[in-house]
C-alpha cells in the first residue's frame, strides 16, 4: 500500500470517526480506540476497510476537535448565506471540517490534492450535487487558507 493510499483510508476514517463522534457523543479517546481495534483495515459488514496511516488519523481527529470553533466559524462563512454547518448533514459536516483542518494545519499536502481527496470521501456518500456542493466549498475555503497557492503561475 502505497502512502497516498493509506492517507485516503485515514481520511475517509476520519470522517467517518468525526461524524459517529458527532451523533453518538462518544468522546476522542474511546473513537480513536474503536476504529484503531475494530474498523481500519478490518472487514465489517462484509465490507473490507483499506489499511490507513493511523498517525494521519489521528492528527486529522485531534486537529479539528482542537481548532472546531474557528474551522466552523471559517465554513459558516463560506457556505451560502443561510446555510450555516448546524443545517448540514453530519457526514457533510465531518468532510468539510476535516478539509478545513488540513487546509489550515497541513502546508506539507497542496491544497488541490486535499480538495480532491474529501470530493473524492464525498463520492463515498453522496450523489454528484452533494459532492458538487463539497467541491465548491472546499475550493473556496483553499482560495481563502492557500491564496499563494492559486496565485501561481
Amino acid at each position: 500500500m502505497s502512502r497516498g493510499e493509506g492517507r485516503s483510508a485515514a481520511r475517509l476514517a476520519a470522517v467517518q470517526a468525526l461524524y459517529q463522534m458527532d451523533v453518538t457523543g462518544k468522546g476522542i479517546n474511546e473513537i480513536l480506540a474503536e476504529f484503531e481495534s475494530h474498523w481500519i483495515g478490518r472487514e465489517i459488514e462484509g465490507a473490507q476497510y483499506k489499511p490507513a496511516e493511523v498517525d494521519f488519523f489521528r492528527d486529522i481527529l485531534n486537529g479539528v476537535l482542537a481548532d472546531q470553533i474557528a474551522i466552523d466559524r471559517q465554513i459558516d462563512k463560506t457556505l451560502a448565506e443561510g446555510w450555516p454547518l448546524k443545517r448540514i448533514e453530519s457526514v457533510m459536516r465531518a468532510i468539510l471540517r476535516a478539509g478545513d483542518y488540513e487546509l489550515r494545519k497541513r502546508a506539507d499536502i497542496p491544497a488541490r490534492v486535499i480538495v480532491s481527496e474529501y470530493v473524492d470521501v464525498a463520492g463515498a456518500f453522496y450523489d454528484r450535487e452533494e459532492v458538487g456542493m463539497t467541491n465548491a466549498v472546499l475550493d473556496a475555503l483553499a482560495r481563502q487558507l492557500r491564496a499563494q497557492e492559486f496565485d501561481r503561475r
